[in-house]
């Protein structure tokens, strides 16, 4: 009986929702009920963009290198082999489009998701501005699997600083970075890389940090200044949502990474 009800008052809701405006309706059962598509890739932009009938698509969940950046070439390559000239299902995230107007999408292959296999193969890291959303948890174990296999952007620094240097502090509610050396020697820190999970990257000038002693990275245009004391002339870094601190040495070679 209650069932009987229940379809009676799902026919009196569309029947009303027809009645006031159809549009609604449509975009209820396209925006809610069918959360995915299917089309075939037909070009390649980077290794986190491609191209569905003349419409970009922005996977989610990742950021690969962009052009210039080690590893760019690579990743471009290993998505067009997984994608390129393929039938794939596009599934949607959080929002629809990006500012530049592109589509956001997971894209599947046979029901395997293409842009965690990115992270598995370390040509991209993971990457959540607005949020983690339901498949977070198989983007975070396909980034410790790609550290265990230590390759491309998981590759470990193999330099004489690469176990001396710590994060002894990492405040991203007031965007301050503390990094401390722990050995007895100096650590020549010139051309090291702390990048967020997006585009925001802060590179060392020439500097040493000397042992036992402590540097810090604060995010803004400071006014205040120290030996040991840097400003990144960013607006911001940090999202509130959640974000990753990632240290590389000047090969690109990964320091550490931490997450929150």
């Amino acid at each position: 009986m209650e069932k009987k009800h229940l379809k009676l008052l799902l026919i009196l809701l569309i029947v009303v929702l027809v009645a006031v405006d159809y549009p609604v309706l449509d975009k209820l059962f396209n925006r809610v009920l069918v959360d995915y598509e299917f089309g075939i890739i037909d070009r390649v932009i980077d290794g986190d963009t491609v191209v569905i009938n003349g419409t970009s698509v922005r996977l989610l969940g990742i950021n690969s290198p962009e052009r210039g950046e080690q590893y760019y070439e690579e990743s471009k390559n290993l998505l067009g082999n997984l994608t390129l000239n393929k039938l794939v299902k596009l599934q949607r995230g959080g929002e629809d489009t990006d500012k530049y107007n592109r589509l956001l999408r997971h894209v599947f292959i046979n029901n395997e998701n293409v842009n965690v296999k990115m992270v598995e193969n370390g040509l991209a890291n993971f990457y959540f501005p607005s949020g983690k959303n339901l498949y977070y948890s198989e983007f975070k174990k396909a980034w410790e699997k790609c550290i265990k296999e230590d390759e491309n952007l998981c590759e470990k620094s193999k330099g004489g600083c690469a176990k001396c240097i710590v994060l002894k502090k990492f405040d991203y509610e007031n965007e301050i970075i503390e990094l401390y050396n722990m050995c007895e020697f100096d650590c020549e820190l010139t051309d090291w890389e702390i990048k967020d999970e997006g585009r925001k990257k802060f590179i060392f000038p020439e500097f040493i940090l000397k042992p036992s002693e402590e540097v810090d990275i604060i995010v803004g245009e400071g006014k205040s200044k120290g030996k040991n004391l840097f400003w990144t002339g960013e607006n911001y870094v940090w999202t509130f949502s959640g974000d990753t601190l990632f240290l590389r040495d000047d090969d690109g070679k990964l320091i550490l990474y931490k997450s929150y």
